[in-house]
């Protein structure tokens, strides 16, 4: 699956490495892999992934940057795709909501995941024990904010990034 993604800030990352170490037998992101999917674009081959792209591109013309931050830690325990629970870094920010909303009219959602369902997050760790999990929701941090100037197009096969665009694009 292709996706288009906010990268995040070293200081995101870093407290989504240390909130999984607390999770036991969880399946921790791995450095490099904490992002923030902006919208899914679809699969296919090398051919698929370049016209996907370019509609993507297409469609931020103009984009500008927006404000990202990140506010507390929270769980989804009944997940519609792969292993739960999944704890994540929730995330505010009405200029993504906004992003996503256009690029779904773009590109179809994925049911369960994005549209109405969409719910922007960094997630920290899949698996593991529910009860662990839920113990984080009240961990205390400071919020951290950003602005985004750069997405990702994001290889979630190769858990990489094949390229990006600047904001404004």
């Amino acid at each position: 699956m292709y996706s288009l993604n906010v990268p995040v800030p070293g200081t995101v990352a870093s407290l989504a490495r240390d909130l999984g170490t607390r999770l036991g037998t969880a399946d921790l992101r791995q450095r490099g892999e904490h992002t923030l999917v902006a919208k899914r674009l679809g699969r296919g081959d090398a051919a698929a992934y370049h016209e996907l792209e370019a509609r993507a591109r297409e469609a931020l013309r103009g984009e500008p940057p927006f404000e990202v931050r990140v506010t507390g830690v929270d769980v989804f325990t009944d997940v519609p795709r792969g292993e739960g629970p999944v704890v994540y870094l929730a995330v505010d920010s009405p200029g993504l909501e906004a992003l996503h909303e256009r690029l779904c009219d773009r590109f179809d959602p994925v049911d369960d995941v994005e549209g109405d369902d969409y719910t922007p997050h960094v997630t920290v760790a899949r698996g593991g024990s529910v009860e662990r999990a839920a113990a984080l929701r009240d961990t205390p941090f400071d919020p951290v904010d950003w602005t985004v100037e750069r997405l990702q197009f994001w290889d979630a096969e190769r858990s990489q990034s094949v390229s990006s665009v600047s904001l404004p694009a």
